[in-house]
């Protein structure tokens, strides 16, 4: 059995993005090195594919980075919109007040805050203006998210 969600370990790494991405960029380099040796050579030998293949593999570069942001930024919606919820249904209304002040980082980076916990996290999140690091590392009971993306 996996061992249960904390601080430090709460990280997700996606392997096969990040392994996607580094070959991507590789292909990027070696395309655009690939086109520069013909670009100074006598005979410029199908320096059009070349040029071609440098535009092709850049965009796919940036298609892949561009898809990852729209996934992050789908999910940080999706975690304000949940978190709005949850502090309606827990939350008195002065709290609630206090919750609309949070950055979205520090609403998201509170995710991780057993229920209980939220009213004294919150005013502080806001009066001190913690981090997202800070304020995961001052919670004492996780509330883990295994759905991330």
């Amino acid at each position: 059995m996996p061992e249960p969600q904390s601080f430090k370990n709460h990280t997700r790494r996606d392997l096969p993005y990040l392994f996607s991405v580094l070959v991507l960029l590789a292909n990027l380099i070696a395309t655009l090195t690939m086109t520069v040796k013909i670009a100074i050579s006598p005979e410029h030998k199908m320096l059009g594919l070349h040029i071609w293949l440098v535009i092709v593999s850049a965009a796919l570069a940036a298609m892949a980075m561009n898809l990852r942001v729209k996934d992050l930024r789908v999910q940080n919606r999706v975690i304000r919109l949940e978190e709005r919820l949850r502090y309606a249904a827990i939350l008195q209304p002065t709290e609630q007040a206090t919750a609309a002040k949070l950055t979205l980082g520090q609403m998201i980076a509170l995710r991780f805050a057993a229920d209980a916990e939220l009213p004294t996290l919150i005013p502080r999140a806001v009066r001190e203006n913690l981090t997202s690091k800070q304020i995961k590392g001052s919670i004492t009971t996780w509330r883990a998210d295994d759905l991330r993306v």
